[in-house]
């Protein structure tokens, strides 16, 4: 896959230089953080993945909102990681101001990001205001949970801002997971994707076929006080869902590796972000066993861990951490037509599945005919670059960072504003497979954009 895309990432991605340290005014002022963690888990009869699996029956592990502020030189920098499938559009919006809100700041400061287990909700109040519009209200998401969740988090970060503590050094560790993910694009020898490795993949020749493109690390990044770690946040980038659609209730693979972590070292916050993994999955290692589930689990769990031990630590202040955010308008898939999902999603002879698939791809061309920007955004700490990026992004787009600053460490969390759904590279539209032949809302320039969008990010 990386021949196919070279020409066109060849085209965009530049080296740039590593950027300088500013803020000399606060040059000896401290760097602070503080936690908040809130329960996340729907209750009883809840919609699931917007509605397109069994809703909620059970809860074998509880869902959580988490995530940090950082307080530097200006205002709250805000990180919040959901373990739900997406959020999206006016949902996405209602959470970044609510949690602007709480803490000080401005949505902009505000990066969430879900981890996309799929036994878990969604949430866009856009799509659901369409749904309720066709007499359809409740079928996407549980919106009075919803609501009360946000309210919840907005809460937690009040609370936790009252007693923020100090950072002393930063700590940056990676060691390489083994067995967890692949590239689920398989494909033939017309460079058309031949074989689709979901999270389940039963066919023997997709299982037996090579990795792929992948980001094969866990990456650590933790904060200290002296001697003491307060926080662990880690990066890792696959699709976290194995034993789903069952309505019950679960953190999947990644919310199990979080909690062996978090039993084994109480006295740290954890907080796991997934990267750009639209099209990399388990498929390849998993079974469809709940023992094969938890051997995933513990691989990513001995990941976490491995990536703690190679932490290696420098001291950080409140001048070495900077924020920017680039506003973007991402193309609209060309095959969305606007009067035909009106009418599908009208149409009450029509699925449940099929009419909230309808309100969601509405939902998006209304924000996009509207010139509503997505925000792109990227945290500085010294020379670690963090990009926080929208929707299901492909893998190409996080491996493409790294190489635009191959001296400093660049790490992506995707699955921000989930509207876009899928997001593939330019190329990856004319190879054919689920993910841009009938799930992504843009178009293939929306490559140029984000490519572009993440060199002023990341330039000096």
């Amino acid at each position: 896959m990386l021949r196919s895309i070279a020409v066109s990432f060849a085209a965009i991605v530049t080296v740039l230089t590593p950027c300088p340290m500013v803020g000399h005014a606060a040059e000896n002022k401290p760097l602070r953080i503080s936690t908040f963690k809130v329960d996340a888990t729907p209750p009883v009869g809840s919609p699931l993945c917007d509605g397109a699996v069994l809703p909620v029956q059970t809860v074998e592990d509880p869902l959580s909102a988490r995530g940090l502020i950082l307080l530097a030189d200006g205002e709250p920098i805000v990180l919040c990681a959901v373990d739900w499938v997406g959020v999206g559009n006016a949902g996405y919006d209602a959470w970044r101001k609510a949690l602007a809100d709480a803490a000080g700041t401005s949505p902009h400061r505000v990066a969430l990001h879900t981890l996309h287990q799929h036994d878990a909700p969604g949430c866009d109040f856009l799509a659901e205001k369409l749904l309720a519009d066709a007499k359809f209200s409740g079928a996407m998401f549980n919106v009075e949970f919803a609501r009360r969740t946000i309210d919840a988090t907005a809460a937690a970060v009040r609370e936790s801002l009252k007693n923020p503590r100090t950072v002393t050094h930063l700590g940056l560790g990676r060691a390489k997971v083994d067995r967890v993910a692949a590239n689920r694009r398989v494909l033939g020898e017309d460079g058309k994707v031949k074989h689709v490795r979901w999270s389940f993949t039963d066919n023997a020749e997709a299982r037996a076929a090579p990795e792929g493109d992948i980001d094969p690390w866990m990456q650590s990044v933790s904060f200290w006080d002296g001697d003491k770690p307060l926080v662990d946040v880690t990066y890792y980038a696959t699709h976290p869902q194995s034993w789903h659609n069952r309505g019950a209730v679960s953190g999947d693979t990644i919310g199990l590796a979080r909690a062996q972590r978090e039993r084994e070292t109480p006295e740290v916050t954890h907080i796991h972000f997934n990267g750009a993994s639209g099209n990399v999955t388990v498929g390849k290692y998993y079974d469809g066993t709940r023992e094969s589930r938890a051997e995933l689990a513990s691989r990513l769990a001995d990941g976490m861990r491995a990536s703690w031990k190679d932490v290696k630590r420098r001291p950080i202040n409140a001048a070495e951490v900077g924020w920017r955010f680039e506003p973007v308008e991402l193309p609209v898939s060309p095959w969305m037509v606007e009067k035909e999902l009106q009418t599908t999603l009208a149409d009450a002879t029509k699925g449940s599945k099929e009419r909230v698939r309808c309100a969601m791809d509405l939902a998006w061309m209304t924000r996009c005919k509207e010139k509503q920007p997505i925000d792109l955004s990227c945290l500085r700490l010294g020379t670690v670059y963090v990009l926080h990026m929208p929707a299901e992004l492909f893998i190409e787009y996080q491996l493409a960072a790294q190489r635009m600053r191959p001296e400093d460490t660049v790490l992506m969390a995707a699955y921000g504003d989930y509207g876009a759904g899928y997001i593939g590279t330019e190329i990856s539209y004319t190879q054919g497979g689920y993910e841009t032949g009938i799930a992504s809302r843009t178009a293939p320039q929306v490559e140029q954009v984000l490519m572009k969008g993440m060199q002023k990010l990341l330039q000096p």
